[in-house]
């Protein structure tokens, strides 16, 4: 019997117990297995993927939504993939289309290599703005966190939580609360008592990411960098909206070197919600 077209194959929600297959395909198209964050993905977003009648996926992709709980008010849609296989067959395009149809009117982010971006723009994305990848060994030579910045603990959490609506435009409360699980380190940065910026480092294969990097100013993410670097022996990578000059020739001056760049897109608003300017890095690329 021949194997059917992925044209035909039904498109279902993904679980946790999928992790294993997701990660199957993210190797099967050359990037790194990545189970740690896949994980993060599938249990605080939406997955979406084709199973493959000789096993495994066709394609799978995630989306995240943020705002009140049934009603979200943004989603992110990212670890877009298609097997190798079964590529350039229009399986990507049908993926997105279900995914675009089933947020209906909430409006949608992601962020887009050279390869994926033609898609999207048939898709009705707009480029709004653009990310770089940047990833080294920290070294900071003399440089040591200043008192700025302390370890986050349980009783912050509420405080970074309303700074971030404030920041990203929109309640990420679910990734917030799991953000201590997954990250090996949170910080944030004080002023005369008040949080004024946070953020985390996350392992990833041999790096740790950088990210949400949140702060009032660059001086005060420089500071939480600092200490983030201050407790890690492996390289770091982050991807900084390029509009934070100063940020990434500091991050450059420091060690890290420019991997690539992606462009931000959205569809059904103009631009993303929040204020860009204390919005440094994303969690991941793949969740806004």
């Amino acid at each position: 019997m021949p194997t059917p077209s992925p044209a035909t194959l039904p498109i279902r929600r993904l679980t946790h117990r999928d992790l294993t297959a997701c990660a199957d395909l993210s190797e099967d198209r050359g990037w790194p297995r990545e189970e740690h964050k896949w994980g993060l993905l599938l249990t605080a977003g939406t997955g979406y993927g084709i199973d493959d009648p000789d096993g495994g996926l066709v394609s799978a992709c995630v989306v995240t939504e943020y705002g009140p709980h049934g009603r979200p008010v943004l989603g992110a849609v990212g670890m877009v993939l298609v097997a190798e296989r079964h590529a350039r067959q229009g399986v990507g395009r049908r993926l997105m289309r279900h995914v675009v149809s089933a947020m209906g009117t909430t409006p949608l982010t992601l962020h887009a290599t050279e390869y994926g971006r033609p898609l999207y723009e048939e898709l009705g994305f707009k480029t709004t703005g653009r990310a770089e990848m940047v990833r080294g060994r920290f070294t900071g030579g003399d440089v040591r966190p200043d008192g700025m910045t302390r370890a986050a603990t349980a009783e912050d959490l509420a405080a970074i939580v309303k700074l971030d609506q404030e920041v990203f435009g929109a309640d990420r409360t679910h990734i917030l609360a799991r953000l201590p699980a997954f990250a090996d380190q949170v910080r944030v940065a004080e002023e005369n008592g008040r949080i004024i910026g946070y953020a985390a480092a996350w392992p990833n294969m041999d790096t740790h990411v950088v990210g949400p990097l949140i702060a009032r100013d660059t001086e005060t993410a420089k500071a939480l960098v600092t200490s983030l670097a201050a407790c890690t022996d492996r390289p770091l990578r982050t991807d900084v909206d390029v509009r934070h000059e100063e940020l990434l020739a500091w991050l450059k001056a420091r060690g890290l070197a420019s991997v690539g760049f992606n462009a931000v897109m959205t569809y059904g608003i103009a631009e993303l919600p929040g204020d860009w300017s204390r919005r440094f890095a994303p969690l991941t690329v793949a969740a806004g």
